[in-house]
């Protein structure tokens, strides 16, 4: 499906260059003299290059339309992971640094949602949200506001995040895979 430059968005993911490229940031700018344009800063899903490119609102450009299909995380072996289609049970074996930091919140057995481009996977979706439990806790500095005061802590994961002063150690409790940060005390 083509797409004016300047309709880019966030998210989308495009083919420029012979390559599959996923809109990280854009900025539109409007010039005093000449026409507008779309600044975008893109990220490759093949090779994890990075690119800033403008179009001008003439350029058009393909939105490509990912496959996705349901996986289950299998295990971990040095930096390979191993996710097993739901369907056909067929096992593929991707490098952790196609997940990001994300790939420190993965866990046994966890659903996850896998992007394929012309049946190659590009990249994997976890839940948005998991629970992990907390292993080290800071102490409360007395004399801090309640408000803002959050301290540090060390999930089971390694994961480093800020929790409230009432959270301890051996808690379990709600995290933003993406943010990395504290939701809620788990149920």
């Amino acid at each position: 499906m083509k797409i004016s430059g300047v309709d880019i968005r966030p998210g989308n993911i495009i083919e420029y260059e012979g390559g599959i490229w996923r809109a990280v940031k854009i900025q539109h700018t409007q010039p005093g003299k000449g026409g507008a344009y779309m600044q975008v800063e893109m990220k490759n899903l093949i090779d994890g290059r990075k690119n800033n490119v403008r179009f001008r609102s003439a350029e058009t450009v393909e939105k490509v339309r990912l496959d996705t299909k349901d996986f289950q995380f299998l295990f971990q072996d040095g930096d390979q992971l191993t996710f097993m289609d739901k369907e056909s049970y067929e096992q593929v074996t991707l490098p952790t640094d196609l997940l990001g930091d994300a790939a420190a919140f993965l866990q046994d057995g966890m659903d996850v949602v896998m992007e394929l481009w012309e049946e190659r996977p590009i990249s994997v979706q976890l839940p948005d949200q998991i629970e992990a439990t907390i292993v080290e806790a800071d102490a409360v500095v007395k004399g801090q506001t309640a408000s803002s005061s959050y301290k540090p802590a060390i999930l089971d994961n390694g994961v480093r995040v800020m929790v409230p002063p009432h959270i301890t150690a051996g808690t379990r409790i709600v995290v933003d895979v993406y943010d990395q940060a504290y939701v809620r005390r788990a149920e």
